[in-house]
């Protein structure tokens, strides 16, 4: 048996360690443990609710803008008051552009270089004189001996299936994303003042200039992307996804699958009937959609460094940080376990379009049907319960939204035609109060928790999209859904562990990630540096 600490997995944001042990060529075992402790709910404490909106976006980079957005829908669920209807739909488009952004994002530059050979794609044929020009300047980071962002990859491992020219094209086309993720966010900002940190999402509404110039410029750079998913992003998954049709049996973990919700419908207000409902599907309870609601969550701090306590709702919750060591017999992360009615939940992409799915979406489901049609799987929607699937979800997610995109930005242009301008609603912090937002970053599931006492933040807790996935342990000893998920996979060369990065990668964890690998019989310590 060798016991595994790969250092750093690159390609995600943070802090992320992971132990691993292989028996038999296959992981037999899994600990996840994040590494790095902020204490957003301690630095919250005291400060006027109305700055949560604006310091919560902090938490990411990647995707304030839902940090932002939930915290507003929490404080407005404190505070009584109910948003316009042009301000959800400005949400919508704002949230949209994040969405879009981290999805070309990690699509190209997070995960394909797990399955894209960039030195391969030097041995490509090609007349193609925009290929050509792609392949020179390859070539000329090969032979500086400095490969940049191609550095430190394990290129040539037999895991790489792609033909040298389809690496190619991925090659060009993962320059082509750089552009289109500054596309979305130049986007994004046209309504958010600014990419990232939105500065138009506060309570009551947005408070953005809105007319027709910039509905125009807004959707001159939606256009883009639009087409880029289209064309490029789409085309790229359906192409390179029959090499790695065996991905479609890794990765499974625990299959249970939570959303909260995300794109309000600007009528009903309905979570479950927005355009990516709420919902949970348990697949040993077969693939349907059920219910689900704030109160069914607890958090359990007995792997994590944190004071022990009975596991709890986060209205209750408490952050009480307490380092001790690290030890995957014990405690071994700063993360909390979060638990739906006392069960592990993946969330992400994959979870909102299997509950967009099986709610009858017909939007999730005419993507999902035909994209499992032309993969040669046609009426087999469990193989999207793996890694393929992650993979899958996210980009089948990101046409979905760009294409609703445009149909919100219409009905917006029709409302100021309508004279219907409204963008905000007063209201007044109440005294004593508790609220409750829940929505979806690009990552997964997000829920901010509030409590005010004398107008100012008695509690806030956040349960984040990693946080469900990265986390530990339980007190029952129930792994999180990276450990469960990772068990089982098939590692060729402990040396070279590929295949563990594509799973972790598969779940776009925002930490940064640190693996080593510990041979128990020479006690040799093996560190990796991957890009």
């Amino acid at each position: 048996m060798a016991r595994l600490v790969i250092d750093p997995i690159t390609r995600i944001e943070g802090h992320l360690k992971l132990d691993v042990e292989i028996e038999g060529g296959k992981v037999k075992d899994a600990w996840t443990s994040g590494t790095l402790f902020r204490g957003f709910e301690l630095i919250l404490k005291g400060r006027d609710p109305r700055d949560a909106w604006q310091i919560t976006q902090r938490v990411c980079g990647v995707c304030p803008t839902s940090h932002a957005h939930t915290s507003t829908m929490g404080l407005e669920d404190s505070f009584k008051v109910t948003p316009p209807e042009n301000a959800v739909i400005l949400r919508n488009l704002i949230e949209g552009c994040q969405f879009l952004h981290s999805h070309i994002l990690w699509f190209y530059h997070l995960n394909a270089l797990d399955y894209v050979d960039v030195v391969s794609a030097l041995s490509a044929k090609t007349t193609d004189p925009a290929l050509v020009a792609v392949q020179g300047k390859l070539k000329t980071f090969v032979d500086s001996g400095q490969l940049g962002p191609f550095a430190n990859a394990y290129w040539g491992h037999p895991a790489y299936k792609l033909p040298p020219e389809v690496n190619l094209l991925a090659v060009s086309h993962y320059l082509q994303a750089l552009e289109m993720q500054a596309e979305a966010a130049a986007a994004s900002a046209v309504w958010g003042g600014r990419m990232p940190m939105t500065m138009t999402s506060p309570p009551g509404g947005v408070n953005c200039m809105v007319d027709l110039d910039l509905i125009a410029q807004f959707l001159f750079r939606l256009k883009k992307v639009q087409a880029f998913i289209d064309n490029v992003m789409v085309p790229d998954t359906l192409a390179i996804a029959p090499f790695y049709l065996d991905w479609a049996g890794i990765g499974k973990g625990h299959a249970n699958f939570l959303s909260w919700g995300v794109f309000t419908d600007p009528k009903s207000r309905d979570p479950y009937k927005s355009l990516l409902p709420r919902g949970a599907v348990y697949a040993s309870e077969g693939l349907t959609a059920q219910k689900v609601g704030p109160e069914m969550v607890t958090e359990d701090t007995t792997r994590g460094w944190y004071k022990d306590g009975p596991a709890v709702n986060p209205a209750q919750g408490v952050t009480d940080p307490e380092y001790t060591s690290y030890d995957t017999n014990a405690k071994y992360t700063w993360a909390k376990s979060p638990r739906l009615n006392g069960k592990p939940m993946e969330v992400g992409a994959l979870a909102r379009m299997l509950v967009a799915y099986t709610s009858g979406q017909p939007t999730a489901q005419s993507l999902i049907n035909g994209t499992l049609t032309a993969l040669g799987v046609g009426g087999k929607p469990e193989v999207l319960l793996s890694v393929l699937g992650r993979i899958a979800a996210r980009t089948l997610e990101a046409k979905m939204v760009a294409d609703e995109m445009i149909g919100w930005t219409t009905a917006l242009a029709a409302n100021l035609g309508a004279g219907n301008s409204k963008l905000f609603e007063q209201y007044e912090i109440p005294d004593k109060s508790s609220g409750i937002g829940l929505w979806e970053a690009p990552r997964g599931a997000l829920g901010h928790w509030n409590e005010i006492d004398g107008h100012v933040l008695k509690n806030y807790q956040m349960v984040v999209p990693t946080t469900w996935n990265v986390c530990p342990r339980d007190e029952k000893g129930v792994r999180g859904p990276i450990e469960e998920a990772l068990i089982g996979t098939p590692v060729h060369d402990a040396k070279q562990p590929l295949e563990i990065l594509r799973v972790v990668h598969s779940f776009d964890p925002c930490l940064a990630c640190t693996v080593h690998v510990i041979d128990p019989d020479t006690n040799e310590v093996r560190k990796f540096r991957v890009s």
